[in-house]
């Protein structure tokens, strides 16, 4: 599972939001081609705001991207439970100037 920024863990989610804090990254259309033990595989786009000339007044843009849930662990919250600790988003036509092609966020908590 991957847990969301409400603390809810979740199972091939259709949508998930990156930027917990703010809300200007997510990724939406989620589609899974594998959902197993050790990693979770799929595709989506990952929103993003461009934040000019700042992120109140900033456009969404939409990036196709493969996406990929890593390194489960167990769930501080409830250690029975084995939860997605990275996600890495590969970017495959277009991408924000601030990322790279290739790009791992670690998730919370």
């Amino acid at each position: 599972m991957v847990i969301d920024c409400f603390s809810k863990p979740q199972v091939r989610p259709e949508k998930y939001l990156i930027a917990c804090g703010d809300g200007n990254s997510g990724l939406t259309e989620l589609k899974w081609r594998d959902w197993g033990r050790g990693v979770a595989r799929g595709s989506g786009l990952n929103v993003v705001n461009d934040c000019k000339p700042n992120c109140a007044a900033g456009k969404f843009h939409s990036y196709p991207v493969e996406v990929a849930f890593e390194r489960p662990a167990p769930w501080p919250k409830n250690p029975e439970q084995r939860r997605y600790t990275h996600l890495r988003l590969v970017f495959t036509d277009g991408r924000p100037a601030h990322l790279a092609e290739d790009v791992t966020y670690k998730l919370w908590p």
